[in-house]
């Protein structure tokens, strides 16, 4: 299942057109086209899609439909049943507040993702240099994805997607072993360490998967509720860069082991009873 969402007259409809060959799905220039996910079934290339036609997100102060409302609560139910989304970018408009919203979204609710700059074609190459500054200035956090330049209009660029797609959702779905997973992560830590806490270390002793689509990679070890952030961003890159596990997020969760000495006095034996008396008089005797 394919989604593809993005901002009224974006070009998601005729995007879906495209990939299907014909004019299945109206499309208007005028935003507010679409008000409802319309689920449409292809093939292509011995591969089954279920593309998911989306209503555009615009900001909440400037949706004031009631129709509309709904239209985007399915807009986001729709990205919720999907296995990988297509976010599609106006290039004449370049990155907007809303796009970073509903990409930070998309990242949110862990799909893999496949980013297209639609209506490419056309533009100065001073257009094109302003639009790709903002994606690298306003969408670092997506930096996992892959960027296509399109026009869905002419087909320009929009050939290489599907297959984009299908190497998302592979590295979404992957199975990841323990022992390579640990592997991995010692490797991780023997060439970048954690920094010391409160002059203690923390120890990351091994990791399993915990989840797909996205991948979760569970890790335990002592004091992981102190790892920073920057370090968790670390073990992310050093698995997607090992794994190569493009155009999905992940996720890294930290787990410690309870300590079942905690809280606890050491019980003395009979012989260190008599030693501790005998230190108490003479304490006292001084």
């Amino acid at each position: 299942r394919v989604a593809v969402v993005g901002r009224p007259n974006v070009g998601k409809s005729t995007l879906i057109n495209r990939f299907l060959g014909e004019e299945r799905l109206v499309t208007f220039d005028q935003p507010g086209t679409t008000r409802d996910s319309v689920f449409v079934p292809f093939s292509r290339d011995k591969h089954d899609y279920t593309l998911i036609d989306t209503a555009g997100v615009r900001r909440r102060a400037r949706v004031s439909d009631l129709v509309e409302k709904f239209s985007i609560i399915k807009t986001l139910k729709a990205i919720d049943d999907a296995h990988v989304v297509i976010a599609l970018v106006d290039a004449r408009e370049g990155v907007t507040d809303q796009d970073a919203s509903l990409l930070g979204l998309i990242v949110q609710r862990g799909r893999a993702l496949v980013l297209a700059v639609n209506k490419w074609d056309g533009l100065s190459e001073e257009q094109k240099e302003h639009t790709r500054r903002g994606l690298e200035l306003r969408l670092p956090f997506v930096n996992f994805a892959s960027l296509h330049f399109i026009s869905a209009l002419h087909g320009n660029g929009v050939g290489k997607l599907l297959g984009e797609v299908r190497k998302a959702y592979a590295a979404a779905m992957r199975d990841l072993s323990t022992p390579d997973l640990t592997a991995c992560l010692e490797d991780a830590v023997g060439r970048h360490p954690h920094p010391l806490v409160g002059g203690r270390r923390i120890k990351l002793r091994y990791a399993h998967q915990g989840g797909r689509n996205p991948p979760i990679i569970v890790i335990h070890g002592n004091q992981t509720a102190k790892v920073k952030a920057s370090y968790r961003r670390y073990l992310i890159n050093y698995f997607r860069k090992v794994f190569r596990l493009k155009g999905t997020p992940i996720r890294v969760e930290f787990r410690s082991g309870k300590n079942p000495y905690a809280g606890k006095r050491n019980k003395l034996t009979p012989r260190q009873e008599k030693k501790r008396e005998r230190l108490r008089k003479h304490v006292k005797r001084r």
